[in-house]
């Protein structure tokens, strides 16, 4: 019989996560922070930003030891499949997943922006610029790889 997915730990997550937008609120509010003064820029800037710090937590050798403890076997070069069982499971299933990590990396970027703008903007740009990167890397390897078969 298949094992139900852990429910009470998906919602202890969901429940940290509602809690850190919330507390985040409080902080801007309380330091006369508006998040409202974002441009479109902003927003493609965190995209790219989002992608990036995404990919790099469920996918890059350098965040494995982030990966390892929630994962089956040894956390290395992403794919990995999560542990079985509460909040393990759950753990695992956010942090080997792109598009799961990348919600909470886009709502980190958005209040690291707002609570402290200037390191913020500099973290949120640099990971942008990473995923920008990543991209040109690949279309670059594409190109030339077709030039290559066509010689």
């Amino acid at each position: 019989m298949a094992e139900s997915p852990p429910y009470a730990s998906y919602a202890a997550i969901m429940g940290s996560f509602v809690g850190a937008l919330g507390l985040a609120g409080w902080l801007a509010r309380r330091h006369d922070r508006d998040p409202q003064c974002h441009t479109t820029l902003d927003l493609a800037v965190l995209a790219a930003a989002t992608f990036k710090a995404a990919r790099t937590i469920s996918h890059d050798e350098v965040t494995s030891f982030i990966r390892e403890p929630f994962v089956r076997g040894h956390a290395h070069h992403g794919g990995e499949r999560p542990k079985a069982g509460g909040m393990e499971q759950a753990i695992g299933e956010l942090v080997t997943c792109s598009r799961c990590a990348g919600t909470w990396a886009a709502a980190g970027l958005t209040w690291t922006q707002v609570l402290a703008p200037r390191f913020g903007r500099i973290l949120t740009w640099t990971l942008a610029a990473g995923g920008l990167n990543d991209f040109l890397q690949a279309g670059f390897a594409r190109l030339t790889e077709t030039e290559e078969e066509q010689a």
